[in-house]
């Protein structure tokens, strides 16, 4: 999914996958592929985590710092994912450039997960 977006690209880095634009890390996954780390907004993760445990994790403390959460693979489906990895790459972005995917596409949602918006 992420490969398809524009200006991403992927890296593997200590035998870890991990998307990015430019030098900003959006998408990263752990070596097991159980867990799936995503931009988002910081002041906004804590609320994410309390009102979904089960499924969002808060980063590991060096992480703290950056916009950032994680989230348990098996806990979502792949529209979820769909929506967790567009929100961090627009994060990424110039909003021009997520405007003229979206616009490009006819639907983010759909091009990613193969559905309509």
């Amino acid at each position: 999914m992420a490969r398809a977006l524009p200006r991403a690209y992927e890296v593997v880095v200590y035998d870890r996958v991990k998307f990015r634009v430019g030098r900003i890390v959006f998408l990263a996954f752990s070596r097991d592929e159980q867990i799936m780390g995503f931009g988002f907004p910081k002041e906004e993760r804590a609320a994410l985590v309390a009102a979904e445990p089960e499924k969002f994790l808060m980063p590991r403390q060096s992480d703290l710092r950056y916009h950032w959460v994680e989230v348990r693979l098996s806990a979502i489906d792949r529209e979820e994912m769909a929506e967790l990895i567009l929100d961090a790459w627009r994060m990424c972005v110039p909003k021009r450039v997520g405007a003229a995917y979206e616009a490009e596409r006819g639907g983010m949602t759909q091009t990613l997960t193969g559905g309509s918006a």
